[in-house]
Order: C-alpha cells, then structure tokens, then sequence
C-alpha cells in the first residue's frame, strides 16, 4: 500500500476513533467539525476530505462500536438457551450505564430518532442480531423462536440504557430464563 494511501487509513481511523470517545463525552448534537478534528490532530479541512459530513463520521463510528458490542454478545457456544440468557446477561456486566458504551448506545439511540439514515442502520444491526437468536433458539427448539428473540434483545438493550436509572431486579435472570424454556 502507498504511503499516501496508509496515511489516509490511519487519518480515517484517528477521526473514527475520536468520535466514539466524543460522541459520550459531549452528546451527539455539541460534536463539532472543529471539535472532532482537534481530538484527531488533523485540521477540520481533513475531517471533510475523509467523510462528507461530521453526521458520517459519528454514524460509522457509533455503528462500527455498537457491531463490536453486538458481537461480543456471544449466546452461540451456549449449551442450552438458559446459558445463552446467561452470557447475554454477562456481556453486559462491564457496563454500568455511566461508561463511555453505554453513552455512545443512549446517544446514537437518541439521534437516531432524528437521522433516518441513522436509525436506518441500527434497525438493519437489530434485525440482524434477532434473526441470529431467532435461528439459533430455533434450532434449541424454543417455542415462538422470532418472538422470544425480539423479547431478549429488546431486553438487552433496555438494560444497558436503564443502567443509570437503578438497581435490576435480582429475579431479571430467572424470568428471562422462564422465557426460552
């Protein structure tokens, strides 16, 4: 690869990475172009070279991280659908609602409300996610395969925005397990 051309990557990498550190410090909407080229170490005239708008670069950063959370969410080793309840609950364990994953989710979230390109892009993520479940629930023989995955990863992504909000029920693990039985 020319120089050019790996200089280009790393600048690419360096706007990308700054937005998913910005988008929880600051909320989605105060991410400026001059903000986000500061936190990159390029000028903002670079930031439009590379991305057409500072919306782009905020909409493949938060879902290039919500990809990688959703991947990390790992149900297909479990042995029975009661231990995929538990390793999707587990995945979660390393957010607390306050941390910069849970921040980056409540704000693309939030944003997406108002960016249907945006919204378009997380719906096809949860889409993709459900259908996984919902295959391999089927396979476990769970009754209303479809159903039961919308439920639990309607589920996970409730837990991760209700973080901040309280305690969860120390029940949360049994009526869910309740549900692929």
């Amino acid at each position: 690869m020319a120089p050019t051309a790996k200089q280009g990557q790393e600048v690419r990498r360096r706007l990308l990475a700054a937005a998913v550190e910005l988008i929880p410090e600051r909320g989605w909407s105060a991410v400026s172009t001059r903000i986000l080229a500061e936190r990159a170490g390029v000028t903002p005239s670079v930031v439009h070279y590379h991305f057409s708008s500072v919306q782009d670069v905020l909409t493949e950063a938060a879902i290039a991280m919500m990809r990688e959370v959703l991947a990390a969410t790992d149900f297909t080793s479990a042995p029975t659908p009661a231990a995929a309840v538990d390793a999707m609950l587990g995945s979660l364990e390393r957010y607390d609602g306050t941390d910069p994953t849970s921040l980056l989710f409540t704000e693309t979230y939030l944003a997406a409300t108002r960016d249907e390109h945006l919204h378009a892009q997380i719906a096809a993520l949860i889409t993709d996610f459900r259908t996984r479940l919902a295959d391999w629930l089927a396979i476990h023989q769970v009754a209303e395969p479809s159903a039961t995955a919308a439920v639990l990863a309607a589920t996970i992504d409730g837990l991760l925005l209700h973080r901040t909000l309280g305690p969860e029920s120390p029940h949360l693990t049994t009526v869910l397990r309740r549900l692929v039985s």
